[in-house]
């Protein structure tokens, strides 16, 4: 024990504090609540049925699964689909997946903080309008799980192996986050979550649409100011009339979604916000997506992706035994390949392709 540090050590002798016939986590903690019965799902869904407004989506009565299951004494069925996401590897890899700018700094954003952000938003939506905030939880978090590395650029190397394309919204609900048996809503809002796809059918899922758009332009706006790719001088009076900061940003577009909706019925923004954030969005893609830098690095990205692809289709033993699929090899390592992080793939395209390090992706730091 004298090689292991002192405070190594304290950490491993706090085994809890003896009270009587319970053990507390610290000695002198004064914090109480009423002795009662323990709040448990059917509990929690009364208090939704009591408490949310006409045609939010309740727990009660939901839960259809591809595969059925016993509902849990603990959990709504909502809450059980967000702890699955999040205890996910689906969810854990998009810490290494890109959001705009691979190779992140920091402070910039990963495809991981980018749900987390739009989880965020969309709960404080469904709070203002008496929505599920659970299940909206739940899509919010889950909602980019299919993306595959690289950010969107992936989506345009995939199309080429697949006849119908890739769409990560589908491919999330249906391949990556296939096997955690979620209920038809969640899979529903994660897979129409994008405006170009299906109205989803559920309040909550229309809500992650708007959060999603809000977060990312939001957000890669603050990442290209604190990275200097452009200058807060140069953006236009609409976007400005939003706020100054990121945070009031989101405020602001926050309140426009809560009241209309409140105010309509449906899942929508005032004329006048909306078109603000819509130049906002079209400043972005000008401005950050589809910068000369932005797009080399799309370009570098496709390259290593569909030259994966390949090789893998060719060469499938070289795929874990899990992914290998003799009725359709191209499937079966595009799923393998979508499933890595950035930094693996490429990492394999220099290991297995024989890739000069001057082939890939350039970040911010990187040569950008």
């Amino acid at each position: 024990m004298n090689d292991v540090p002192a405070r190594s050590q304290l950490w491993n002798a706090s085994t809890g504090q003896p009270d009587a016939d319970v053990v507390l986590a610290h000695a002198g903690g004064t914090a109480r609540l009423n002795p009662g019965a323990p709040v448990g799902r059917e509990q929690r869904e009364a208090a939704e049925a009591a408490t949310l407004r006409a045609g939010a989506t309740l727990a009660h009565g939901a839960g259809n699964r591809a595969r059925a299951e016993a509902p849990d004494p603990w959990r709504t069925c909502f809450e059980r689909d967000r702890d699955r996401i999040i205890h996910s590897t689906a969810f854990r890899r998009l810490a290494g997946k890109t959001a705009v700018v691979v190779y992140p700094t920091d402070h910039q954003r990963t495809r991981l903080t980018h749900a987390i952000e739009v989880a965020q938003v969309a709960r404080a939506i469904a709070a203002g309008v008496g929505a599920n905030v659970t299940l909206t939880d739940a899509i919010g978090l889950g909602h980019d799980c299919g993306h595959g590395p690289g950010g969107h650029a992936s989506e345009e190397a995939f199309d080429a192996f697949l006849p119908d394309g890739f769409y990560h919204g589908p491919w999330g609900a249906d391949v990556a986050l296939a096997g955690l048996n979620l209920t038809a809503e969640t899979l529903d809002g994660i897979r129409n979550h994008s405006w170009s796809q299906p109205a989803p059918s559920t309040i909550e899922g229309e809500i992650v649409s708007w959060a999603d758009r809000i977060a990312y332009c939001t957000h890669d706006l603050e990442d290209a100011l604190a990275a200097g790719i452009v200058t807060a001088d140069e953006l236009p009076d609409a976007v400005k009339g939003l706020g100054a900061t990121h945070a009031k940003q989101v405020s602001t577009l926050i309140a426009a979604v809560v009241n209309t909706t409140c105010a309509t019925g449906q899942v929508a923004m005032d004329a006048a916000t909306a078109s603000a954030l819509a130049a906002f969005r079209r400043w972005n893609y000008q401005h950050i997506y589809t910068r000369p830098e932005a797009l080399n690095q799309s370009h570098a990205v496709i390259a290593v992706l569909q030259n994966l692809v390949s090789y893998y289709a060719e060469h499938p033993d070289t795929m874990p035994a899990d992914f290998v699929n003799p009725d359709d090899k191209v499937l079966a390592a595009v799923t393998y390949v979508a499933g890595m992080t950035d930094r693996f793939a490429f990492d394999r395209a220099v290991g297995l392709l024989g890739w000069t390090p001057d082939r890939l992706p350039k970040g911010i730091g990187h040569g950008a």
